[in-house]
């Protein structure tokens, strides 16, 4: 049986979702982010060194990373679902989308997190004004341009195709997913980008993703 060591409020929502799209049966043990700090709680340290969600387990093989928790279930259980044939175009694609979920999108949304935590943070004075100074600067010359250049790619990329790899649903559109919500809750993705707005409405409609929403939990996204 596959266990998902499932954090409220973090990417091992999507993990979820992904299970439900397989059609796997699996079981959740929840943990709770600590109320102030925000922090995944010291137990998540006896299932991975790094304490951190998503992990799996599954007859006593440990997974984490969101990327390599997908390669490893849609390898293991897939049987060609959800992955587009080998040696194609939408192959690579997926394979890209894959990894830039990860690797590129989320950098300057954590960023941005980091930074707006810094600018509304209860620093004495007169720290204070000095920190939302630098915050603010880093917002506006780094984070916020990195942010309309990202977005602005990956709305010229789904106003081609309806998903990521293709014409096809696949699991790089679970893996992006978390991104763009980040993204429409808070770094401004809104109706100037419909493409992505509708990838997020055709999502939202899966049965698979309600469905992992029901084992979940409803989320919002803090990390």
């Amino acid at each position: 049986m596959i266990t998902v060591h499932h954090l409220n409020n973090s990417r091992s929502q999507r993990v979820l979702w992904l299970l439900e799209e397989l059609g796997l049966p699996y079981e959740v043990i929840r943990y709770e982010r600590d109320a102030k700090t925000l922090l995944a709680p010291p137990e998540l340290l006896s299932v991975h060194p790094l304490g951190k969600s998503p992990v799996i387990t599954d007859h006593g093989v440990t997974v984490a990373e969101s990327g390599a928790i997908v390669e490893y279930l849609v390898g293991t259980y897939g049987a060609g679902r959800l992955i587009p044939p080998a040696g194609t175009r939408e192959r690579l694609r997926y394979m890209y989308w894959l990894h830039y979920a990860e690797g590129s999108a989320m950098p300057p949304l954590l960023l941005k997190l980091v930074f707006d935590r810094v600018a509304s943070a209860p620093i004495p004075w007169p720290m204070n004004a000095m920190a939302r100074r630098i915050a603010a600067t880093v917002q506006r010359t780094f984070i916020g341009p990195q942010l309309e250049r990202h977005l602005d790619y990956l709305e010229s990329e789904l106003a081609q195709r309806p998903w990521f790899a293709g014409a096809e649903f696949s699991a790089a559109d679970v893996q992006m997913s978390f991104p763009l919500e980040a993204a429409r809750a808070r770094a401004g993705l809104d109706g100037r980008r419909p493409s992505l707005i509708a990838f997020l409405d055709r999502i939202h409609a899966r049965g698979a993703y309600q469905r992992a929403l029901a084992r979940g939990g409803p989320y919002s996204f803090v990390d």
